[in-house]
């Protein structure tokens, strides 16, 4: 097996990790092919003085069973899932901590987050509110930042290697992945854990996606059906939290410690709108350039790409925008792709998202099988491509797919992976 493409090492997924309102990387990928959604109404936070009651929530579970009990107290959400979803990532991957440590600094790390653990800033501010200027938690503010999740990563696995916290909104999992197959690709490391996370299922962030009339307000007594990517009758987004991680390698680390082998990441790019700081780009310039360069960096034809697992948030612009951007790039062979939405089971976990879409990628290229877009019951005549509806769909020649990531600010990244 050639080691090198295009001259530079190859970069490989040989590990996975997950924490979703699906559950871990085997229910998640279960029910994703069973097109069983994990939207339901709200029990971690208060709802009772906010209109919309349903997200994607993460239940049942519970930090100490993968981080000292004294730690997680000083740890915020996004960080206990972080490590925990990257403890099961080196897991799979074959790898214990005893081995990261080993390889030291030839390990480097890159998560991405939106707003990291925010409900530590929420207690100093409510801390200093209370009980004056000398009381707040000195540490708490410290673990609000966006790049707490990767630190905590980084120092609980004993990885020495680069350090990376990119926070570029809902494209953020996408580009982390991305850019830890740089680091791979260049030769800086032979292995990264990588993804991204987010934590920050409050009622502040509802009311205020709610006040965007960006999240689906009328599903508090049907909230499977909420988030309905393409179809004629989406409303919004559903709000959703969790974290994807996978373990990347040099092929030749991954076969010299006979590693199992997910997938290949064949390319990937990012650009901006340079737009506005929430509205999308109507013309999708943005995507266009994302998926043109991720094609050019894989040295794949647009015609090679078989599936886009999709950015496919469920509200009226997104949609109709990556369905034209996706016409743009692929003209005639737009019709042949297929085209889904995880959001669609899971909501929208911002920065979480597109890790987790690669995870479901990476499973796709090993079994073979998309998994469908639910929901999907009125065609919208504007959005006109092959969304898998509400059935997975077995794909023996599966070879080569792409993921997209479009985020606030006008961020967006995709990426190229292949079988190997």
């Amino acid at each position: 097996m050639e080691l090198l493409r295009n001259g530079r090492p190859r970069a490989v997924i040989t590990g996975l990790g997950a924490v979703t309102a699906l559950g871990t990387v085997k229910t998640l990928w279960e029910s994703l092919k069973a097109g069983r959604s994990g939207i339901r109404r709200i029990e971690t936070i208060p709802i009772d003085h906010v209109p919309v009651k349903i997200a994607g929530e993460v239940r049942d579970f519970e930090p100490a069973d993968y981080i000292d009990k004294k730690e997680v107290r000083r740890m915020g959400r996004a960080s206990h899932f972080a490590v925990a979803a990257a403890k099961m990532a080196i897991e799979d991957a074959g790898l214990a901590i005893t081995d990261i440590e080993a390889e030291g600094e030839r390990v480097g790390v890159v998560i991405g987050s939106s707003l990291g653990a925010h409900e530590m800033a929420e207690q100093t501010e409510y801390k200093y509110k209370t009980s004056g200027f000398s009381k707040p938690n000195p540490l708490a503010l410290i673990n609000a930042l966006p790049n707490m999740p990767a630190h905590y990563v980084s120092r609980f696995l004993r990885a020495l290697g680069p350090l990376n916290a990119p926070s570029t909104a809902c494209a953020a999992g996408t580009q982390s992945v991305g850019e830890a197959s740089e680091l791979i690709r260049n030769g800086r490391s032979d292995v990264v854990i990588t993804g991204g996370v987010e934590a920050v299922l409050r009622d502040y962030a509802i009311a205020g996606f709610d006040a965007m009339q960006a999240i689906a307000n009328e599903y508090n007594d049907d909230p499977e059906k909420a988030s309905r990517p393409f179809d004629a009758n989406r409303s919004g987004f559903v709000f959703a939290e969790g974290c994807g991680i996978v373990i990347v390698e040099s092929l030749a680390h991954a076969l010299k410690r006979g590693a199992k082998i997910y997938g290949e990441i064949l390319g990937h790019a990012s650009s901006s709108d340079a737009y506005h700081i929430a509205a999308l780009d109507p013309e999708g310039r943005g995507a266009i350039r994302s998926m043109k360069w991720a094609l050019q960096d894989a040295h794949v034809n647009p015609e090679d790409i078989q599936y886009i697992n999709a950015h496919g948030t469920s509200t009226k612009a997104n949609d109709l925008m990556e369905t034209q951007a996706i016409k743009q790039v692929f003209n005639e062979h737009a019709y042949d792709l297929m085209v889904n939405s995880t959001k669609s089971m899971i909501g929208h976990a911002l920065a979480a998202s597109g890790a987790i879409e690669i995870i479901a990628c990476a499973m796709s290229l090993v079994e073979k099988v998309v998994h469908p877009t639910i929901n999907y019951e009125t065609p919208d005549p504007d959005c006109d491509l092959d969304y898998v509806p509400n059935n997975a769909r077995e794909v023996k020649d599966l070879r080569v797919l792409a993921s997209n990531s479009f985020g606030l600010g006008g961020q967006n990244a995709t990426i190229v992976l292949g079988a190997v």
